[in-house]
């Protein structure tokens, strides 16, 4: 098992930036991705970041420029530099992570228990 446990969130005026940290801890060994998804009331979920073991990394459309992923692997933390925010962007942001089962070789999918972003004048 993975835990992933979120941090960061709250209540920002527009243009303004947050961090969201996420960290991983249990069964942390091959772990293949780790992002960043958001849901707004109403809405589905989306993937807003993705950064892979190779940091590799994704952003969704709307993100981009704006929005940072990064990895610390030494402390098994993801972070989300989110900067020049929009009254849009309000909404849980849950950290995601994709393994490798080493018993079963299947893909395992974990999820943090999500931070409230609230962007707000």
């Amino acid at each position: 098992q993975v835990q992933l446990v979120e941090s960061g969130g709250g209540l920002v005026q527009p243009g303004g930036s947050l961090r969201l940290s996420c960290v991983a801890s249990g069964s942390i060994f091959n772990i293949n991705a780790m992002g960043w998804y958001r849901q707004a009331p109403g809405k589905e979920r989306e993937l807003v970041a993705y950064i892979t073991n190779a940091d590799s990394t994704n952003y969704a459309d709307s993100v981009k420029g704006r929005f940072t992923i990064s990895r610390d692997n030494a402390n098994n933390t993801v972070y989300l530099q989110m900067n020049s925010l929009k009254p849009e962007d309000t909404a849980v942001y849950y950290c995601n992570a994709e393994k490798t089962s080493r018993i079963t070789w299947r893909s395992l999918t974990y999820w943090g228990q999500g931070t409230q972003v609230t962007v707000s004048s």
